[in-house]
């Protein structure tokens, strides 16, 4: 299966006129638990519909912008996140992480990019400039926020540059003084399954939505030894977890099932966390099975100011509060926009295969079966790094 996903991320700042961790596995599980609470948030007010969400990419660009923050708005980002990224620690363990994110295999591809578009004229400071370089190989970029049209033209020229994709990202910016610097960060990951699936022509998948609506949707099928596990969910909720891996196993795909029909996704969010998920990949099990999925290309376009907001990140907001001092001089910084975007497409890798035999295998197979025809969550995790590169759900394949 050929897997394409892409992210932007873009923060616009606006200029007025006027705790440390021991060891890395620590890290991984604040990372982890910050990309879970991220996505609930999210989750929460996108219920019942389509989603992803790259939280490696919120973080790389919230971890930058507390580089330069200061005060409360420092404090504020730190909580957020778990972690200070002026922690030297931190600063190795990230460093390294990212680093390990870019692979040149050309068969697996993850890459984490990020840049500042900066006002022409404005003098950032050197050392911001120089810590940015290093720990999120951070690029600046001159531009004229007074010519918008040209400014969103370079934004989406590095973007493509950077993801190899032509960007549909809009950008609100007004022809203002005030719109200073753009942090923007892209994730891109492409990859093929470690084993292909078959795609059946003859043979379509039966996906009931959470309205009860029955769905025939084109059908992936797979016959492997995975890593498999079913867990109970406080005292009722059961739900089935397999992992598929991707070409040399840099990244895998955890598929999340509820058990029963009845029982919502929403539901079953309640329950993320950095140690159920340590819990769920930590004791799955080699299984032999037949695994079916739906075809799926989700996109999304999010305004996460709200998200944020709940996060507890209020100051960098405020015109009157906001703190980036570490980033210029001059000051006055603050963050006018937060958008994200988020594209992931789930085929089979163009593998064809007529649906009879897919159909003959599972008649003959006594192996148990993971069928995903029904509302599910996927997470693609990064393995060495234990980073969360994507989450989301699929409650429609057809939308």
């Amino acid at each position: 299966m050929l897997s394409l996903s892409i992210i932007s991320f873009l923060l616009l700042f606006c200029a007025l006129d006027i705790g440390s961790c021991e060891n890395d596995n620590d890290l991984k599980n604040l990372e982890a638990e910050f990309a879970l609470t991220l996505y609930q948030k999210v989750a929460e007010r996108n219920n019942r519909t389509n989603l992803v969400i790259s939280p490696a990419s919120i973080s790389f660009s919230l971890g930058l912008l507390q580089l330069g923050a200061r005060g409360n708005t420092f404090g504020q980002l730190k909580q957020a996140l778990g972690y200070s990224t002026h922690d030297e620690n931190i600063q190795d363990f990230l460093h390294a992480a990212y680093k390990e994110g870019i692979s040149s295999d050309q068969s697996v591809v993850v890459h984490l990019a990020c840049t500042l578009f900066v006002q022409a004229g404005m003098q950032l400071s050197p050392q911001f400039i120089q810590q940015a370089e290093w720990w999120a190989n951070n690029t600046v970029q001159q531009t004229n926020f007074s010519d918008p049209n040209r400014t969103e033209a370079q934004i989406k020229e590095w973007i493509a540059q950077s993801t190899g994709e032509t960007s549909c990202l809009s950008l609100d910016m007004t022809e203002s003084p005030l719109n200073q610097i753009a942090v923007v960060s892209t994730m891109d990951f492409r990859s093929t399954w470690q084993r292909k699936f078959t795609f059946t022509h003859a043979q379509a998948l039966s996906f009931t939505t959470a309205e009860g609506i029955s769905l025939k949707v084109p059908a992936m099928y797979l016959r492997a030894e995975v890593n498999y596990g079913e867990f109970l969910m406080g005292s009722l909720d059961q739900i089935s977890v397999v992992e598929l891996p991707y070409l040399e196993e840099m990244v895998s795909m955890f598929v999340v099932l509820p058990t029963d029909r009845r029982t919502s996704l929403a539901r079953i969010e309640t329950y993320f966390s950095a140690q159920t998920f340590s819990l769920w990949s930590s004791t799955l099990r080699r299984t032999g099975m037949d695994i079916f999925l739906p075809r799926f290309k989700i996109q999304n376009h999010l305004d996460l100011k709200m998200i944020l907001l709940a996060l507890g990140i209020t100051d960098m907001f405020d015109q009157t509060e906001a703190n980036f001092n570490g980033i210029s001089e001059h000051g006055g910084l603050y963050i006018s926009e937060v958008i994200h975007k988020a594209k992931i497409e789930v085929t089979e890798d163009g593998t064809r295969a007529s649906g009879i035999t897919a159909m003959v295998l599972l008649k003959r197979s006594r192996a148990p079966v993971f069928k995903a025809d029904r509302p599910f969550n996927f997470i693609l995790r990064q393995a060495k790094t234990g980073s969360i590169l994507f989450i989301g759900r699929l409650t429609n394949p057809t939308q």
